[in-house]
C-alpha cells in the first residue's frame, strides 16, 4: 500500500505493469477510489506501467498537516497529479480521466503539455451539470451526510439493467461512495461547480480520445460530442450499454477504446 508525499498532500497510489514501459496514469471520479480501474488493469499493465492514484479527499489519499479543506478547484487538482508525477519521476505519461478525473486530464493537456502524451476524456464534458445542481448536493450533503445521496448516486453511475442485474456490484460501490470522507467529497463537488474548461481545451494539443456512456444522464452523448469539437486533436466514441462509471459497466469496450487510442502513440 504505497504512499508518497506530493504537495500538501499524502498521495495513496498503485502501481502496475513492466517498470520500463510508458505509463498511463488514471484519474478516478468523484466519491471513487483507485479500485474504480480494476477492470483496466491487466489488459493495460500488459505493455504499459499503469499508475493510479486517490485524488485529494478521496481514499486513503490525505493532507500531511491538518484537516481537510472542503473546498477545492479543478486547477488544484491536476497541480496535485503533476506533483504525484514529480515525486515518482515520471516526465511523461499518457493520462485517462473519468468525470472530474476527466476535468482534471482536461486541465493537465492544457496547462502541462510538456507532461502529457495522450488524454482519453470519459464520461466527462468542459462543463459538467449545473450551479444550482451541485449546490444542492453540496448542501444535501452537508447536512445529512453522503448517505443521503447514495440512492441517486447509483442511479447515475449505472444503467437500470445494471442495477437490477449486478446488485452485488452497486452494492459495492455504494460503499465506496460511502467510504469517501465528506470533506472530501464536497470539495470535489465545489472542484466540478466551478470548473469551465472551455479556453483550456482550445490549448489542447496532444491526441484526444472521448468516451461516453450512451446512458450517461451526467454526461451525456451531446456533451461528448460538444467536448470532441472543442478539443483540436479529438476524436470522439460512444460506449453503448453504459451509463456514468462506462469502464466498470463495459469494461471489454472501454478497454478495446483505450488500447486502440495509446497503441497509436507506439
Amino acid at each position: 500500500m504505497p504512499f508518497v508525499r506530493a504537495r500538501d498532500l499524502v498521495v495513496h497510489f498503485a502501481f502496475d505493469g513492466p517498470p520500463d514501459a510508458p505509463v498511463v496514469l488514471l484519474a478516478n471520479s468523484l466519491g471513487t477510489n483507485v479500485h474504480l480501474w480494476d477492470e483496466q488493469i491487466e489488459p493495460l499493465a500488459a505493455s504499459r506501467r499503469v499508475l493510479r492514484y486517490d485524488m485529494r479527499g478521496h481514499g486513503l489519499t490525505t493532507t500531511a498537516n491538518g484537516p481537510l479543506p472542503t473546498e477545492t478547484r479543478v486547477e488544484e487538482l491536476a497541480d496535485d497529479a503533476v506533483a504525484l508525477l514529480d515525486a515518482l519521476r515520471i516526465a511523461r505519461a499518457s493520462v485517462v480521466g473519468l468525470s472530474i478525473g476527466g476535468l482534471v486530464t482536461q486541465r493537465l493537456a492544457a496547462a502541462y503539455p510538456q507532461r502529457v502524451e495522450r488524454v482519453v476524456l470519459c464520461a466527462t464534458g468542459s462543463r459538467i451539470g449545473t450551479v444550482a445542481s451541485w449546490n444542492e448536493r453540496i448542501a444535501t450533503v452537508e447536512r445529512e451526510g453522503i448517505g443521503a445521496i447514495v440512492e441517486a448516486t447509483m442511479g447515475r453511475w449505472f444503467t437500470a439493467r445494471t442495477r437490477a442485474e449486478r446488485p452485488e456490484l452497486v452494492r459495492g460501490f455504494s460503499a465506496m461512495l460511502l467510504s469517501t470522507p465528506r470533506a472530501g467529497y464536497v470539495a470535489g463537488c465545489h472542484a466540478v461547480r466551478d470548473a469551465d474548461l472551455r479556453t483550456d481545451d482550445a490549448r489542447i494539443t496532444c491526441p484526444a480520445l472521448v468516451l461516453t456512456g450512451e446512458g450517461d444522464p451526467t454526461a451525456p452523448p451531446d456533451v461528448g460530442t460538444a467536448l470532441r469539437d472543442a478539443i483540436p486533436n479529438a476524436e470522439f466514441a460512444l460506449i453503448t450499454g453504459a451509463s456514468h462509471l462506462l469502464c466498470v459497466e463495459q469494461p471489454a469496450a472501454t478497454n478495446a477504446m483505450l488500447l486502440r487510442f495509446l497503441e497509436d502513440e507506439r
